[in-house]
């Protein structure tokens, strides 16, 4: 197993006592409340939270273990440590990327807590994107029947998306997130200095969620987004807490409506626009060539042109969203080599399939969605084969090739 605990670093191991807590300065934060009964949370989103001591005073006097990733722990993992009054022998580190989301090494991360005999009132914090929020929820979620854990997410698209609302799984070989649970974290603190660090293609990957609130629920933030999208790309400070707050804040009125996804065709289903494309490339490439955010992108663009073809959507506002996700730097076309009949194969595989019917989530407007399960085939065909048949829709953007 290539997942282990983290090594002691160079420094001497000192306690926290030992260490001069680190404040931060006063700076804008945001603060949103997901609304769910006793499971309700606090996000908490601005500059410099992951090293200041006081993000954490509701943790204090808690056990408190960290997951993160190879990448991340480079970066963060020592502030954080510093912060909790934690150690190196507190964290366990995975390999970075979507191919660890795996159940094998949330196994590995199980055995770690087992093998500490952590305690059903010990805290899990996840530190890092999506994969290690997903992983580190679904340990939580089992770990002697439900701990509670903490996402420290560090990537736009864990920011805006996967950090809230309590979704957590790991991938299969058949499909992705086809294990997992609903685990709701008890706080969310998002620290937007660590997008400074992202490389350009997850920053990228990250607006892909943003644009999918904008088209689904926000046509107000979706004119911004046109006007603002390369001060994003600049990692513009206002600009990017805006359009996280905004995102957040969406999810979480969502998410308090329909916590479960319960709802055949409810409030919550509405989330997954542009995914159902999206998952089949993630699957198809195997989990190693895309990323979430690039996959999710690519169906925005299919889900658009569908909502089109459909009479739904208006022609220019099709091109509209097209355009706003091509300038995002994100792929406009599947992989080379995967065709019409690869997207209705896997899509057949879909969470959303009920009753042996696929429910698409599509749009009845810009800034509206809606899922359905009765749609006229025939404009999912012809959205299939113009993506995968016709130039210029024949290769993706050139980072993104698989």
């Amino acid at each position: 197993m290539d997942a282990t605990p983290a090594p002691s670093p160079a420094r001497s191991k000192t306690t926290s006592s030992a260490r001069s807590p680190r404040r931060h300065p006063e700076a804008l934060r945001r603060l949103l409340k997901v609304e769910l009964a006793e499971r309700s949370y606090t996000l908490s989103i601005g500059s410099g939270l992951l090293a200041d001591t006081a993000t954490y005073a509701e943790l204090r006097g808690k056990t408190l273990r960290v997951v993160s990733d190879a990448n991340v722990a480079a970066r963060y993992l020592d502030p954080l440590l510093d912060a909790l009054g934690l150690t190196r022998e507190h964290a366990f580190i995975l390999p970075a990327g979507e191919l660890q989301k795996t159940w094998a090494n949330a196994e590995a991360v199980l055995d770690w807590l087992l093998g500490q005999r952590l305690a059903r009132d010990s805290i899990l914090i996840a530190l890092g994107g999506g994969v290690i929020g997903d992983l580190t929820g679904f340990v939580a979620s089992i770990y002697q029947r439900g701990i509670a854990f903490v996402q420290i997410p560090t990537t736009l698209l864990a920011q805006v998306d996967s950090s809230v609302g309590g979704k957590t799984g790991v991938n299969h070989a058949r499909g992705k997130n086809l294990i997992g649970a609903f685990h709701q974290p008890i706080a969310v603190f998002a620290d937007t200095d660590t997008l400074n660090t992202l490389p350009p293609r997850e920053l990228s990957a990250g607006l892909a969620e943003v644009i999918k609130c904008a088209m689904l629920g926000d046509a107000g933030l979706f004119a911004r987004l046109e006007r603002d999208v390369d001060a994003l790309l600049a990692l513009d400070a206002g600009v990017l807490g805006e359009a996280i707050e905004r995102c957040c804040a969406l999810k979480a009125r969502i998410v308090a409506l329909d916590e479960r996804e319960s709802l055949a065709g409810g409030p919550r289903t509405l989330l997954n626009l542009g995914h159902t494309f999206g998952h089949a490339v993630e699957t198809w490439t195997k989990y190693e060539t895309w990323l979430h955010g690039e996959a999710v992108g690519l169906g925005l663009a299919m889900a658009a042109d569908m909502s089109m073809r459909l009479g739904w959507l208006k022609v220019e506002d099709a091109e509209r969203c097209i355009r706003l996700i091509e300038r995002a730097k994100l792929p406009i076309a599947p992989p080379t080599g995967m065709t019409p009949d690869d997207f209705r194969t896997l899509m057949a595989r879909d969470k959303k399939v009920a009753a042996g019917r696929l429910r698409l989530v599509l749009m009845r407007a810009l800034g509206e969605a809606a899922t359905t399960a009765d749609f006229d085939v025939t404009a999912l065909d012809a959205t299939l084969d113009h993506f995968c048949n016709t130039p210029p829709h024949a290769s993706p953007l050139t980072p993104h090739a698989a």
